[in-house]
């Protein structure tokens, strides 16, 4: 063989390992993407019943095609602490027997009959339909969907094309007698296993490596004595995907990377033992026989299959042998609870975007708990001051703070992502939520503020205006629990009927301020508590404005607009009498007493 011959075999060899490559991650990418985050959230869901969560292993691998793909998502998922230890191992069995599938898929190529209906299953017969139909799809489909069935044909065609490249690259090697003697030399168990290990770990896909294995058996003699080693190497290779993922990971995320891997370990030291021990004895006549796709995609499922059911009844003992690795600490047990809540927004599930967005969708329903309850005690405080109450104000709005800032560089980082048009319209509306929760938070920490100066001033209201303020409060709390149970449940009834309350509060605070001044002429009121009545309505007021503004997002969510005065007024126009009744209605409810004067 010639320079240039060499020089092109490996040029080819290495393009259709590449286009292989590519393909399988589009693929991936579609089938992941199609699923809308579905995948993920029902992996959360898994019970702690084993068999569930070993069986929806092997589905969820055998659909995104890449055992690598769900192993990097668990590790995710246990780092966030969606998932525990012990769930994530029997997903991981599942996952390594689930990935089985793309061999057999290959194995197709390897078809070869005189029938019809048998050569439509071959690939090279069905890919070009498959590829031009996904052109189709992606040059004149409109929606999302079809956008996604796009990539899947596309990274199925791209795949299959790439399979095809490697398979002529290496059809001259059947004539080459030095590369014929280095094959053999894979039939070595050492040197196959470790060239198996090492292949894969280089190019992070063990469907890779069987891949570039069968492609080679349709054109060279590859027999079973060579095909073993290799599979079983690529196993223990492929951890490397999910252990380069855990890197940046918690310590959880860490120990699910090393269960995975030491189960592939275990399975493939006991596969190498005990076969050949056995082939020592009995001198298996099959290793010198020709496997061909089929028998690579037979071996490869057969591993699995052996040693991943049996392993399923032990799987808590992968989670101890991780828990020995990496101890639990003493930092590790006093996590605070914000830091857990926020773990559900991980790096890992950006790959995902619509998934990523529910986990940011989650920690801002949490966020708008708290900021609530900000509120809640802030104003307990103005009727009886507490320092207890007062102490957790501050605590709550740090920990609003802390969530506004993670929430807010992970939406960032979605947005990078490419989303649906409604997934868009959604992180809008929660990039606007949290900053009005944030404010909300603040504005309570603002009341707490004015509480704690009239406490230590000794400054009390007039029983005429602590009542005015109590029926104003009240208010201004409804206004709150109304506006964050509407974005918690994403009830457009509740959210409908924050505006009308809002501006029965504008015209509370103006009829607050207004008595005031009348006390004020009266010598009823002194200037100190003015001024604090002044600045808790002003605070009061504006706690208001940002729950409209939430009312009005979550309002807007189906339109692409996010001009909320213009909408605003549209709202008043065409409920017209239905908006006027609840603002009567909220104007009654919060009637201020009577005065004397």
């Amino acid at each position: 063989m010639t320079s240039i011959e060499l020089l092109q075999l490996v040029g080819g060899l290495i393009g259709g390992l590449a286009l292989f490559l590519y393909g399988m991650s589009i693929m991936s990418a579609g089938l992941q993407q199609a699923s809308g985050g579905r995948l993920e959230t029902l992996l959360a869901k898994i019970t702690k019943n084993k068999i569930i969560a070993y069986l929806f292993g092997i589905g969820v691998t055998a659909l995104v095609q890449s055992s690598s793909a769900s192993t990097v998502m668990v590790v995710g998922l246990v780092n966030s602490g969606i998932m525990t230890l012990h769930q994530a191992v029997n997903v991981i069995l599942g996952a390594n027997l689930g990935t089985t599938f793309t061999a057999w898929l290959l194995s197709l190529n390897a078809i070869s009959s005189d029938n019809l209906l048998m050569n439509l299953l071959k690939p090279a017969t069905f890919t070009p339909f498959l590829a031009i139909t996904g052109i189709g799809l992606l040059m004149f489909g409109k929606t999302d969907r079809q956008k996604n069935v796009s990539s899947i044909l596309l990274g199925f065609s791209v795949l299959m094309f790439g399979m095809q490249n490697m398979s002529n690259a290496v059809a001259p090697l059947k004539d080459s007698e030095s590369f014929v003697q280095i094959l053999m030399s894979f039939s070595n168990p050492v040197i196959g296993f470790l060239v198996g290990l090492l292949f894969t770990m280089v190019i992070q896909s063990s469907a890779g490596t069987i891949g570039v294995l069968q492609a080679l058996s349709l054109s060279v003699h590859v027999t079973y004595a060579i095909a073993l080693p290799v599979v079983i190497g690529a196993e223990v290779g492929t951890c490397i995907t999910a252990i380069l993922s855990s890197l940046g990971a918690g310590k959880n995320g860490k120990r699910t990377a090393l269960m995975h891997l030491y189960f592939n370990i275990i399975k493939a030291s006991s596969a190498m033992i005990i076969f050949y021990s056995l082939n020592a004895f009995f001198h298996f006549s099959f290793l010198a026989s020709a496997a061909g796709m089929v028998g690579i995609a037979g071996i490869h499922t057969l591993v699995n299959l052996i040693g991943t059911p049996i392993m399923l009844p032990f799987s808590g003992i992968l989670a101890k042998l991780a828990l020995l690795t990496i101890p639990i600490d003493a930092k590790e047990k006093e996590i605070r609870e914000s830091e857990q809540a926020l773990a559900i927004l991980d790096d890992r599930f950006l790959s995902n975007p619509a998934f990523a967005l529910e986990q940011a969708r989650v920690s801002a329903r949490e966020m708008a708990g708290y900021a609530k309850e900000s509120m809640v005690a802030a104003i307990s405080l103005m009727f009886d001051f507490d320092q207890e109450t007062a102490d957790k104000v501050a605590m709550l709005e740090d920990r609003v703070d802390h969530y506004d800032d993670a929430l807010a560089t992970y939406l960032v980082k979605i947005n990078g992502s490419q989303l649906s048009s409604k997934d868009n319209q959604d992180l809008s509306v929660l990039l606007h939520t949290i900053g009005d929760l944030e404010r909300i938070s603040d504005h309570a920490l603002n009341v707490q503020e004015i509480a704690v100066r009239m406490q230590e001033g000794r400054r009390a209201f007039s029983p005429a205006a602590s009542d005015e303020l109590l029926t104003y409060c009240d208010a201004v709390l409804e206004i709150v629990n109304t506006a964050v149970d509407a974005f918690v449940t994403g009830n457009r009834n509740l959210a409908r009927s924050v505006e009308p309350l809002e501006e029965v509060i504008d015209a509370l605070t103006i009829e607050i301020r207004q008595r005031h001044v009348n006390r004020l002429k009266t010598g009823e009121c002194t200037v100190d508590l003015g001024i604090d009545l002044s600045d808790l309505a002003t605070d009061l007021e504006r706690v208001g404005d940002h729950c409209s503004n939430i009312g009005i997002d979550l309002l807007l969510d189906d339109t692409n607009e996010f001009d909320t005065h213009e909408y605003l007024e549209m709202v008043k126009k065409e409920e017209g009498p239905e908006f006027e009744i609840l603002v009567k209605k909220f104007s009654d409810r919060y009637a201020l007493p009577k005065t004397e004067h």
